[in-house]
């Protein structure tokens, strides 16, 4: 007798078949339970490869899944855990703590010591975890009473602790494609058992077209929208339930976007805009801009990237640019969305089709240069005129700053000085650039400077 077969009383979860229960949604019902169910991720468990065979052989070490929502990482730890046979534990690191993974590795040296079995130990979104909450999981992880599979969104190189890191193997999920979720769709309608299959139903091509294009990869979403598509459309006289691309439509309004604005793809996306403005590239400036606001980011965080291209990627280029940004910013504030889009559009354009230049980047070369030698000496001559005066009253000294030369005295308000201590005086700090109203400024400078030197 298996000691662990009445549940309720041990309360383990063992890996015995799931009770089935058609009150649940579809998604929930259709949830793969083994490898052969499961849809997606090739590169992982495809036939042959590495997480595949370490599943085969039943030899599981402590596993971080990384990777957008809705791309299956809870649904693969629940499969491993399947075929493995071993116990699952769930904890959400948004609502649990050390106290829950206490209750958890109770519950496992139990189950270990009574018939043997493994415990996996899920912690969805573990990024959330701090650096406390995740050292605690390490003793467990190196007593081998648990077997941990974590799954974030976030980069796990910059959101868990390099203990926790070191002791488990890393495996990236790709977003789900179009097809994956296809197949899901077409798995559900044949399905008998936990699917719609008991039913006559006959979706359109173009229907299955639409739920798994707006889906955007969210099996979960498509499955959603299909079972709301069937109980809420009644048989012919024949007792077949049609579905068509106009109540799919119905189903399924609006596209789901993969972004979370404060995971990796927000960082993807400005960094995607950024790279289109900076590239002169119109089209890939809205096109990214608009990714990140239908993802729900703030527009006042894109027209503060902005302010700073301006500056960065255009500045003396195109000097009104920052100007431009600012109005436009000004206008939005005022009017909000939807009218805002306007404003968004109009900055982000003009940026990209200015000419640019990042000169400005020369006040970093000079901010180095102070940070590892220090600030030299100023020349005599550009030091203050009041104080160089009372310096040669009250030492007897002559009074350096008379050398200094008024450009405004000297043709082209301009003459050859030196503004730098003698130490830099050969150095450059601003590199011109030869493009926009910086190109015609430096044709300028260049020219007095030039002129001047020829009269002297």
């Amino acid at each position: 007798m298996d000691l662990f077969q009445d549940k309720s009383q041990q309360g383990f979860r063992v890996n015995e078949p799931d009770a089935f229960d058609y009150h649940q949604p579809l998604a929930t019902r259709m949830r793969p339970n083994s490898l052969e169910e499961f849809v997606g991720q090739e590169h992982l468990v495809g036939e042959g490869k590495m997480l595949r065979r370490m599943i085969e052989s039943g030899v599981i070490g402590s596993l971080i899944f990384y990777g957008p929502p809705s791309s299956g990482k809870t649904t693969l730890a629940h499969v491993i855990s399947k075929e493995i046979k071993a116990a699952f534990e769930v904890i959400n690191a948004v609502l649990d703590g050390i106290k829950e993974l206490r209750t958890v590795v109770e519950k496992a040296e139990k189950l270990r010591k009574l018939n043997g079995r493994k415990t996996i130990l899920f912690v969805d979104e573990i990024h959330r975890w701090n650096k406390a909450q995740q050292d605690a999981l390490l003793p467990h992880l190196e007593s081998g009473i648990i077997t941990l599979v974590g799954a974030t969104t976030e980069n796990p190189f910059y959101s868990l602790v390099n203990p926790l890191l070191s002791r488990c193997q890393l495996f990236e999920l790709k977003p789900l494609l179009k097809g994956d979720v296809e197949h899901m769709i077409q798995r559900a309608l044949k399905d008998e058992e936990k699917g719609l299959g008991n039913k006559e139903i006959k979706v359109n091509q173009d229907a299955i077209d639409h739920f798994a294009d707006y889906a955007g990869g969210d099996v979960r979403n498509a499955l959603n929208a299909l079972e709301v598509a069937v109980l809420s459309s009644k048989p012919d006289e024949g007792g077949v339930i049609h579905i068509h691309l106009d109540i799919a439509k119905e189903s399924i309004q609006r596209r789901t976007v993969r972004y979370d604005r404060t995971g990796d793809e927000h960082y993807h996306y400005i960094s995607a805009f950024i790279k289109s403005v900076r590239g002169s590239d119109p089209d890939g400036a809205l096109y990214w801009m608009n990714a990140m606001l239908e993802g729900g980011d703030d527009p006042n965080f894109l027209f503060r990237r902005m302010f700073i291209l301006a500056s960065e990627d255009i500045g003396l280029a195109e000097p009104n640019a920052i100007t431009i940004v600012n109005s436009c910013h000004e206008a939005f504030m005022k009017c909000g969305m939807p009218e805002g889009m306007f404003f968004l559009s109009h900055a982000a354009l003009y940026l990209a089709m200015c000419p640019k230049s990042n000169s400005t980047l020369g006040i970093f070369k000079a901010s180095s240069e102070i940070k590892e030698k220090g600030v030299g000496n100023v020349p005599p001559y550009l030091k203050d005129k009041t104080a160089n005066k009372l310096s040669a009253r009250y030492q007897d000294i002559e009074n350096a700053s008379k050398d200094y030369k008024y450009p405004h005295s000297h043709p082209g308000n301009w003459v050859d000085q030196q503004y730098l201590p003698d130490s830099l005086k050969n150095i450059s700090f601003y590199e011109a650039g030869a493009e926009g109203r910086e190109g015609l400024l430096k044709k300028r400078l260049d020219s007095i400077k030039g002129k001047n030197k020829s009269e002297e």
